[in-house]
Formats: C-alpha cells, structure tokens, sequence
C-alpha cells in the first residue's frame, strides 16, 4: 500500500528485506515528525536604517522575506514565491537607504519591492544586493567561474564593474554614508587565505587593509563614522577580532578569547561591537569594547547570532538552543529578552526536550574530541540503543542547538550523540585544520573512537550502535562503515553525501569544489589522498545494512555520488535501501519529503537496532 508522501520520491530500491514497521517498537508520546518539520526558521536578519524594523527570511512554505518591528507588533510578509532555500545558502535582504524598499536575491537574480505594496521588481542577475544610494545597488556577479562587485541602477540595469578582474570576492558591506565598501577578496594563489579590501565608491579606488598569507580574515563591518573596520581573523590561532583604521594603519588584535567571534555589529559609539562567541559548540552573546579589548556576556548559552543594535540600545539577534527552537528576539543592556517572532508548533513548545551532556574522549591517536551527549530515559539494569551523529561541513560544528529529530528519536529510546570531529569549528584554528589533507581517514578514526565510547557506557548496547549524517556527516557515515575491521556500527545512514570525493570534485557546483581544493587540494596533486579519502573504494568491505537518501537537484553533492555507491553496493550485494526526493536539492527541505525521509529513517532505525 503506499503511503501519502510517496508521490513526492523518485527512486525507492533495496537489496534484501526492506526494513518494516515494527509493531514492538516505542512510540513518541509528546513529539512528531510532521510538527518538527513545521518549525520555521528565522535567519538571515537585517535591521532598518533607523533600527526601528528588521527585515529577514523566515522558511514557512517558501524562504520569503518579512519585515518585524523592534517594540513588536504584527509581522508584514513583503514577498511571495522566494524559492524555499536552505538557511545556510541564503542571502540576507537588503534596506535601501531610505528604508522604503528591500532589495534580495531569488532565482539568480536580484530584485527590489516596495514596503508600500506592489510586486517585486527583477532588476539583473547577481547575489547578495546592497544599497548604494536609493537608487543604486551593489550586486555580485558570478561569470567564468569568478566573483565580482558591480553597481546597477534601479531604473537602469545595465552593470558597471566595481572589482577588477582576477579577484573573487564575497561578504561585501556598505558604510553607513554609502561611501565606503568592504568586502573580502581571495587570492587565486592562495586556497588559505582571505583579505579584507576597501573600495572608495566616488573614486572607485581599491586597497587592501588586511592580510595575511595562508590565514582568512571573516567579512569585514565599517563603523559609523567611516573611521575604523572591525573583523574576524584566524591568524591568532582562533577567529579573534580585529580593527584598522580605514587607511590600512593601525591594524591590532582586539579580543584574546581563545574562541571563534561572528556577526559582527558596530554600536553608534563607534566603540563597542556586538557579537557571538562561540566556544566548544556554545555561542554566547557579547558585547566587545574595541578600545580596552573588554568582552561582556549580554546572554549565555545555546547559539546566538547577533543581528545588530535596534533603537533604544537594544540587541536585535537570533537565538536557538537544544530546548528552543529558532526565534528573533530583543536583548535588552541588562540581559532581558524579548520575543519579536517565536512561531514553533504548540506541540513542539510543550514537547519533552531531553538535555545534553558534554563528553570528550580520544581518538586513536590520542587526539580529545568533544561531543553532545543525549540520553534517553532509562531503567535500572537495561541498555539502550545508540545513534553517533556526525555534521555536515565539515569547516561547521554542532552546538547547543534545536535538533527536533535528535529529540523526537531519543524520546522514542535512543541515546544520540553528536560529535564534533577534528574538522569542526569552535575549537581553534590547529583543531580546524587538522583533518586537511585527511579527509575520510583521520576524521573516520574520530566516529569510531566515538562508537568505542558508547560501547563502554553499561547503559548502552555496544551492539546496536548506528552512524547517521548528512552532506559530509554522510560521508564519514559511509567512511565509517567501510574503513572499520571491527564493525562497530549496527548499520548506517548515508543522507546527500559524497562517495568518491575525486569524482564530487568534477561534479558539484563552484562553492563545493573551491572548498575541497582548499582543505584536500586538487586531485592530480593529491591523488593519494583523494584515494584514501573516498569510501566507494571499500565498499566490499562494508557489513552493515545502509541506507542511502539523496535529493536529485542537488548541486553541491551530485546525486550521482549516491547513485554510483548503490551500483557498487548492488554489485557487491549488499543490503541496502535507496530513495531519491525529485524536488529536493542539498536539503530536504520541504514538508512532504522530509517526513517521508525521517519516517523511513525510523524504521530502519528501528528494524536495525531495536
């Protein structure tokens, strides 16, 4: 019989018995999938010029743009039919001057709509707008496998190039004034490095202002009165803020946190900054004093990512933690909180949130890794079965954060452990690197040293342990599964990850393969490595029951990295199951295919490991 969301999947195969419904299994008493899959994420957040609205992307039916009041008051929606779009790929809309229009980007192209009403206007092909005067915009255009600033009239859409040739550029911001830009450039000569440029837009003259090779400096922010420019870089062994003067003098390290900043905002003060640090997978939100180098918590704990100061000397940001799902809220200089957009299913927000416990072990060659820890209830005397849960990026972590799945399967009896694998951010620049040149190997070790972990918790089966990830996560799932003589998981989840990762370089969109030359170089240098790197080579080796997910539109990891690893699994027969989404592209993000996925992840879940 099929089920209601099966018109929405492509390919659905297996080899051996599919897994089934188990009637014995336990049930989620105050948790469902299609609720989680309702909550809406609010990102990509923009104050108005006078700090009195914000203007961000919130992913409902679509990832269409709303504009909230800072007192409160009732949310407007300012487009329709934006493209749903995963939070991490969006762009932020854009205030023009006069704070009457938003500019943004859908489709490949940019576009602007008036608050007043009206439909949105498509102006020219580009990303990531901003407002040089109320009549003018600043776009990025990609062509020939580059990046560039160009300006366009609103009324005449014709691009003038602003950067010139040879320079890729990304995270571009305008001074208050709209007289200054910054915007990073990355050398072609150096995968490393990134440096912070400005660019004078009545003369059109450009400079660097920062600098240093093989060490990416963040995207830079102008203060207000066009005199300073404040960034991240990780040339001091963690991404610590930084401030030059606008003429490229001055350059000093302000903070010396030993944690990784982001977000940052300037106050009209032109002094203090606002900003999230992030430790160990916990971001707190601070206020940082540009001149004494004084880092104050405004609010602790989960994940805060600071929009900016709204009227009243308030702190408009984005906070989640493992018990809350995502909202827009309003921090006060004391520390009190606000709630501007907290649109979670009642069900979710009365649902059972279990918390988590930090836990470190080592990996094989002694190196301490740091991971989330969640534990179902449990009687005296029995033991559980267990999920090891790697992130996507892998230059990503995972943090105190709402993960309503991870909730919805420890409520149903599994204990859930989210690791943060050499790779992962918030642990310094050296922990970063440190799976360079090691894809799938070094980071692999990691997941099984993980597995060893629960195996020696008397409250976990060291039997029913599975491994499940997505995007990279997949891929050290698959790696896991392939590169273990002991065969320490029950079975894997592999969801759009890569299985050869030589062949995801030739197919995977610009984004994708600049990010793995960087860590991994390029193939025919490292070839070694690109072979020890891609798990499709040992899939003979591979024991365990697999589970294969992958969305057909996906640029960043072609679908073709799954289909390949079915045909090997398939040859080498193996048990497996394999289902493809049509519309879903790096994400599933879309109501109906997300449950179909994570209710079929259930019952292998189940038939697996219960």
């Amino acid at each position: 019989m099929k089920g209601e969301f099966d018109r929405w999947v492509g390919a659905d195969e297996h080899n051996g018995i599919p897994s089934l419904t188990r009637p014995d299994a336990p049930k989620a008493t105050t948790w469902s999938l299609a609720a989680i899959a309702l909550v809406e994420r609010p990102h990509d957040a923009v104050l108005s010029p006078d700090g009195e609205s914000v203007a961000l992307v919130v992913d409902r039916d679509m990832s269409d743009i709303w504009v909230i009041p800072v007192d409160g008051g009732v949310p407007s929606r300012v487009t329709t039919g934006r493209e749903l779009t995963a939070y991490w790929e969006d762009d932020r809309p854009a205030w023009s001057p006069d704070g009457s229009r938003i500019a943004f980007s859908a489709n490949g192209h940019v576009w602007t709509v008036d608050l007043a009403g009206g439909l949105a206007k498509k102006v020219v092909e580009g990303s990531s707008p901003i407002w040089a005067s109320d009549e003018e915009l600043i776009v990025t255009v990609e062509r020939d496998e580059e990046s560039r600033l160009a300006r366009v009239s609103s009324t005449d859409p014709w691009p003038q190039g602003l950067t010139p040739p040879g320079m890729n550029v990304s995270s571009a911001s305008v001074s208050a004034d709209r007289r200054l830009l910054a915007f990073l450039c990355h050398p072609k000569d150096d995968r490393q490095g990134s440096e912070v440029w400005l660019l004078d837009m009545g003369t059109g003259d450009s400079r660097k202002v920062s600098g240093e090779t093989g060490m990416r400096d963040g995207p830079p922010t102008i203060s207000r009165n066009n005199q300073a420019v404040a960034f991240t870089s990780e040339r001091a062994g963690w991404n610590e803020i930084f401030v030059v003067a606008v003429d490229g003098e001055g350059l000093r390290q302000v903070t010396t946190d030993e944690a990784d900043f982001s977000a940052l905002a300037w106050n009209d003060d032109n002094r203090r900054l606002v900003a999230g640090r992030t430790r160990r997978g916990i971001t707190d939100l601070v206020v940082v004093d540009t001149q004494t180098g004084m880092v104050e918590v405004l609010a602790e704990g989960g994940s805060w990512s600071p929009v900016g100061w709204g009227s009243g000397r308030r702190v408009v940001a984005i906070h989640e933690s493992h018990d809350t799902p995502p909202r827009l809220v309003v921090v006060g200089d004391t520390g009190e909180v606000g709630v501007l957009l907290d649109s979670a299913p009642a069900s979710v927000r009365a649902a059972t949130h279990r918390n988590y416990e930090e836990i470190t072990f080592e990996s094989r060659d002694g190196m301490e890794i740091h991971g989330f820890l969640f534990r179902p209830d449990v009687e005296a005397g029995t033991q559980v079965p267990a999920v090891v849960y790697p992130h996507g990026g892998p230059t990503s972590a995972y943090g105190d954060e709402w993960d309503g799945h991870a909730q919805y399967f420890i409520e149903r009896g599994y204990a859930w452990l989210a690791i943060n694998f050499r790779g992962s951010t918030g642990y310094g620049r050296d922990f970063e690197r440190a799976n360079y040149g090691a894809w799938g190997v070094s980071d692999t070790e990691d997941c099984l040293a993980a597995a060893a972990f629960l195996a020696e918790l008397d409250w976990v089966d060291g039997s029913r342990i599975a491994i499940f990830g997505a995007s990279y996560g997949s891929y050290l799932a698959l790696a896991s599964l392939a590169r273990d003589p002991e065969h320490r998981f029950a079975c894997g989840v592999a969801k759009y990850g890569d299985s050869d990762i030589a062949t995801s370089w030739a197919q995977g969109d610009r984004v994708g393969r600049e990010d793995l030359e960087r860590m991994m170089g390029k193939p025919s240098e490292s070839r070694v490595e690109y072979r020890e790197g891609s798990p499709l080579g040992w899939v003979t080796d591979i024991e365990a029951p697999l589970l294969v997910a992958h969305g057909e539109k996906d640029e960043r990891v072609h679908p073709d990295q799954s289909g390949q690893l079915v045909a090997r699994l398939k040859e080498a027969g193996k048990t497996y199951e394999y289902v493809t989404y049509p519309t879903e592209g790096h994400g599933l993000l879309r109501f109906a295919p997300q449950v179909h996925f994570y209710r079929r992840l259930e019952r292998f879940l189940d038939w697996y490991l219960m």
